[in-house]
């Protein structure tokens, strides 16, 4: 399968604080088409911009975009509940989970009941949920990978892997030969790019892997000098595309810029530009 081009709007949160709809405008001017939201706030307000769901996807079809996804956070019961029925109006296809720590194998066990419970809520409706990873998820506890846990006591049919690449080199992890691994849990891939200058790669070679990560502990790694755009790095991302594409179950590749040294606008539209050649778009 081939896969198509897509943003994660996190990457341009800065610029969509000033004016959300003009920078919206911007991506669409750049190229881009297809998108994933997030909400970090559906405990508040489970609407963007205070839009119900079908005004905003007809504003977005008035630029010729798409929602595809939206991460949401936090997720309680009655929250997937409201992200469910946003996304269905909306016309997006899948609700993520954006973020997770945990301490121990117990906690990660029970968060799995957890993912299971939503995608199922989920499925029902007609909708995929995704977990995304960061590099915590390559902690080991009783010497498995956090993420191996979470895929392990999950159902495949009801939660699908958004794999971060990034964050799984990070992790310690070739991003290609874990994806070779999760095969068609996979459906939606993120994308950036790592620094050649960045030392150590591996966040466990400076941090003790039987530490507790917590967003405290995760923050030293989320540093604009730790990340570039696509293409301008030393990621292998053509290999990434290729087994992707050769797996054939991921269907969107998605820019998300978590930090960046440049402009946010000026950040995705280098990435869209490589990542696109990339594709042979």
């Amino acid at each position: 399968m081939t896969l198509s081009m897509g943003l994660q709007l996190f990457s341009v949160r800065d610029e969509l604080a000033k004016d959300y709809f003009s920078t919206l405008k911007k991506i669409a001017d750049i190229g881009y088409r297809n998108l994933e939201f997030f909400i970090h706030d559906a405990d508040k307000e489970m609407k963007i911009e205070g839009l119900e769901a079908k005004d905003l996807k007809n504003r977005l079809e008035e630029l010729g975009l798409k929602a595809i996804s939206m991460h949401v956070s936090p997720l309680t019961d009655e929250i997937i509940e409201e992200a469910i029925t946003y996304n269905l109006e909306l016309g997006s296809g899948g609700i993520g989970c954006s973020i997770a720590f945990f301490s121990n194998k117990q906690e990660v066990l029970e968060f799995s009941k957890t993912l299971n419970k939503y995608g199922q809520k989920c499925k029902e409706k007609g909708l995929d949920f995704y977990y995304h990873n960061h590099f915590q998820e390559f902690q080991k506890f009783d010497g498995e990978y956090v993420l191996d846990i979470i895929l392990k006591n999950t159902d495949p049919e009801l939660v699908k892997l958004e794999f971060d690449t990034y964050w799984t080199l990070r992790g310690g992890v070739d991003p290609v030969d874990y994806l070779k691994k999760v095969k068609e849990r996979c459906k939606i891939i993120h994308q950036k790019d790592m620094p050649s200058s960045t030392n150590p790669v591996n966040a466990f070679e400076s941090i003790d892997e039987n530490a507790v990560i917590d967003f405290e502990a995760f923050i030293p790694f989320s540093q604009p000098e730790y990340f570039t755009e696509i293409g301008d790095g030393m990621m292998e991302i053509p290999e990434i595309i290729k087994t992707a594409e050769d797996i054939g179950s991921a269907e969107y590749i998605l820019v998300e810029q978590d930090l960046t040294t440049r402009n946010q606008l000026e950040s995705i539209e280098i990435s869209y530009k490589n990542l696109k050649n990339m594709l042979n778009e």
